[in-house]
């Protein structure tokens, strides 16, 4: 019923269907609720939490994922080798505790939210994971971090922000441009932020590109490494339970590869005869749905890393806003 629902709506949000005059009213509800909290914020009627230190949102105005765990990987690295000591709070969706956490790398997911844990394990720097996010951040604070990068944060307007950045789906870009649920948008498009970047596609005047680059598949059950050129010419079965699957199963066969697709549901939580497939061969999966299905001891299963690319002078452009860093901005 749930992914009956969700191909109904997807149809109307990116597939041409245009949505009947309930979800057009319902969007006009929800669209008045969206203006009306962040005039609140802006009069100081529901207050903004800053911090002494700057800070960065990564975020997307649509429903769903386009890219948001990569470019904050991408990030907290790009800025720890410049000098920085940034630390990364996330809200750990789908996890199955409420109580802050502070991530390590050699949790299961369950405790902590697979987007966090992924982040943890490919940076090795602070990750906090709370649903108080102005808690986690002033917790990485403690820990000594002079910069906070929030997952996913674009909407949570109690923590303030110095910088925020957008991230865009090149290909499906905001769908139809309508608000909940008659199109993707959990905001305006037009709504203001500091930096667009464009996972994929083409991106325009102002904003930044950014590319996802596959590496070498790596087993679930540790190993060596394979490059995804080996996997040619098999059976090859593709799992992904992200926001766009469909991005996953384009690269791979963009590597060469023809899968046999499996798409999963955004923070899937799999049992392993989900991942009992027929006919026999190699499962590759993103990293994201691998941290998740490690503990199965799955034969011939394997992660396909990726590693979001990024422009040069993006890096230049937020090393100039940090160091003329302020206090962070009120919503607009």
């Amino acid at each position: 019923m749930k992914a009956a629902l969700a191909h109904w709506l997807l149809r109307r949000w990116y597939g041409g269907v245009a949505p009947g005059p309930g979800l057009r009213a319902l969007a006009a509800v929800y669209g008045g609720l969206v203006a009306l909290r962040r005039w609140l914020y802006r009069r100081g009627w529901k207050p903004t939490h800053r911090l002494p230190v700057p800070v960065i949102v990564v975020g997307n105005l649509v429903a769903g994922g386009s890219g948001k765990t990569p470019l904050t990987i991408a990030l907290a690295r790009g800025l720890a080798e410049r000098g920085w000591r940034p630390g990364v709070v996330s809200r750990g969706y789908g996890r199955d505790s409420g109580t802050p956490v502070r991530v390590a790398p050699g949790m299961a997911a369950s405790e902590c939210g697979d987007e966090p844990l992924l982040i943890a394990r490919q940076t090795g720097l602070p990750v906090w994971v709370d649903a108080d996010r102005v808690a986690g951040a002033r917790r990485l604070v403690a820990e000594g971090c002079n910069l906070v990068i929030a997952d996913d944060g674009l909407q949570h307007l109690r923590l303030g922000r110095d910088i925020e950045i957008e991230v865009v789906d090149g290909e499906r870009r905001h769908g139809n441009g309508r608000l909940l649920p008659a199109g993707p948008l959990r905001e305006p498009a037009g709504r203001r932020v500091d930096h667009r970047v464009v996972n994929g596609g083409e991106a325009t005047a102002g904003e930044w590109p950014m590319r996802l680059v596959l590496a070498e598949a790596v087993p679930l059950g540790g190993g060596a490494s394979r490059p995804l050129a080996d996997f040619a010419g098999q059976t090859v079965h593709a799992i992904a339970g992200i926001g766009h699957p469909a991005r996953f199963f384009e690269a791979l066969r963009a590597a060469g590869l023809a899968p046999i697709e499996h798409p999963f549901p955004d923070h899937h939580a799999f049992t392993a005869s989900e991942l009992d497939l027929a006919p026999p061969g190699p499962r590759l999966m993103t990293e994201k749905d691998a941290v998740k299905c490690a503990a199965f001891d799955l034969p011939d299963a394997w992660a396909v890393p990726v590693r979001a690319a990024l422009p040069d002078a993006l890096f230049t452009a937020l090393q100039q806003r940090l160091a003329d860093w302020s206090p962070p901005h009120d919503p607009a």
